[in-house]
């Protein structure tokens, strides 16, 4: 049986299991010769890769760069507007901080005036009432038709003073 066996390997796989130089040296020839093909067909064209890759590279370093820049600028922009708009904001608020002064100095004159109108209406309700209830006699009508002048000379005359305290 075991010269059956024999006679079925292949001859071919014999040959190449014995004689593992000369096959690694056939693998180096068709490695060198296709690097050699590569540098030849490279330096017939003038073109290499590696050129590219560096002008690519520093075309988006500059790129890169540029975008930086415009960011710093673009920052600084908003650094002053967010500056002015700080600025504006302070001035809102101190002329809101005034027109709330105003406001409150208009009402406390407000508040004041209408005092002296109340106490003035109370004077003259007071006036009217002294009239009404004076005797209106005949000979007494003529010198009381005077009083009232002088009443409302004196009013007026209080008037004025507050007018002029105000």
């Amino acid at each position: 049986m075991t010269p059956i066996a024999r006679a079925a390997k292949p001859i071919a796989i014999v040959r190449a299991g014995t004689q593992p130089i000369v096959l690694a040296a056939a693998l180096l020839l068709i490695v060198l010769a296709g690097v050699a093909s590569i540098a030849l067909w490279r330096a017939y064209t003038g073109h290499a890769p590696e050129l590219d890759r560096v002008v690519a590279a520093r075309v988006l370093q500059a790129r890169t760069a540029q975008a930086s820049e415009q960011l710093v600028e673009k920052t600084k922009g908003l650094e002053a507007t967010q500056q002015e708009s700080i600025d504006q904001l302070q001035v809102v608020q101190d002329q809101l901080s005034t027109v709330r002064r105003l406001l409150a100095s208009q009402q406390a004159d407000t508040k004041r005036l209408s005092e002296q109108v109340s106490t003035l209406t109370e004077a003259i309700d007071g006036l009217r009432q002294s009239f009404a209830s004076a005797p209106s006699s005949e000979p007494a009508a003529a010198p009381s038709r005077k009083r009232p002048g002088r009443a409302r000379a004196s009013v007026i005359i209080k008037v004025k003073r507050a007018k002029s305290h105000g």
